[in-house]
């Protein structure tokens, strides 16, 4: 380290050296190419990501809309049990609320579709994913749990 006096008092002061411009322009190099290469990698990680994260939302929105006409399809078996309906008649909504303890208008499928009750006998219906025993052709897995997989 370069010693210098001071110009007040004359005392000898020990003073860091400059740097030259060369490491400054080494970083920012070094920063100019790292740069695009993060973003890069941040792109490749989101688009990754990204149809991972609609998957998991689909199947969600899917389970959640089994459970409900399961839900449906046990409410209307209690009914049919207590009130002695016949298969093929149809149940009342106000029935069914009864038994949901909730308006048969407020069951609705995350994905937007509407339940459809159908007659006593036959599974509740989403206009979306299709029924319990019948699944929407385009799913990949049954709704029905006892069907093999």
């Amino acid at each position: 380290m370069p010693v210098v006096k001071c110009p007040s008092c004359g005392t000898p002061i020990s003073v860091v050296e400059k740097k030259t411009g060369l490491w400054w322009g080494l970083g920012c190099l070094i920063a100019v190419f790292a740069i695009p290469v993060i973003v890069a990698v941040i792109g490749i990680l989101a688009a990754i990501a990204i149809p991972s994260f609609v998957k998991a939302r689909d199947t969600s929105q899917y389970s959640a809309c089994v459970s409900n006409m399961k839900m449906l399809a046990a409410a209307k078996e209690q009914i049919l049990v207590e009130k002695e309906f016949q298969p093929g008649d149809a149940i009342p909504e106000q029935e069914l609320s009864k038994v949901l303890g909730r308006p048969f208008g407020s069951v609705v499928c995350p994905k937007g579709g509407r339940y459809i009750l159908n007659p006593a006998g036959q599974d509740p219906e989403c206009s979306v994913h299709g029924t319990l025993s019948h699944p929407d052709p385009g799913r990949a897995r049954p709704l029905d749990p006892s069907v093999e997989r």
